[in-house]
């Protein structure tokens, strides 16, 4: 499967004094894309389904570039592994042909009753390593 990729334009709610991204926001652009993701793959609601729940587990970035003021980025996202209880995603954030962000998500199934893990559903296991990068 190619990069799945969701444009978006900065704003100034987006940015420090100093017409910056603020770090953090960078997390909620790659949010924005997995959620779109998993909407284009049938799952209207990505976060909560039949009383379960994706939770982020783990994230790793990496900076190399702000974003500023009126960008328009381009945040990627792209399945890397899938497991029965667990998926991971490499994220990217490019300005034109620029890489800004890089980052790797964990992301795990839970039931939302007890926070415990459990396992993704089969269809949509079967699905997201379907879709594998």
């Amino acid at each position: 499967m190619t990069d799945f990729a969701l444009p978006i334009r900065v704003y100034v709610e987006d940015t420090d004094a100093g017409g910056i991204v603020f770090y953090a926001n960078y997390l909620k652009y790659m949010e924005r894309a997995r959620t779109e993701l998993m909407r284009s793959l049938g799952y209207d609601k990505p976060a909560l389904f039949d009383g379960l729940q994706f939770v982020v587990r783990g994230v790793e970035l990496l900076y190399h570039k702000p974003a500023v003021l009126d960008d328009e980025i381009l945040v990627t996202a792209r399945f890397e592994k899938v497991s029965r209880v667990t998926f991971t995603m490499s994220q990217q954030v490019f300005c034109g042909d620029e890489l800004l962000v890089e980052g790797t998500i964990k992301v795990a199934c839970i039931d939302v009753q007890n926070k415990r893990p459990c396992g993704i559903p089969k269809p949509m296991f079967e699905t997201l390593k379907s879709h594998l990068g």
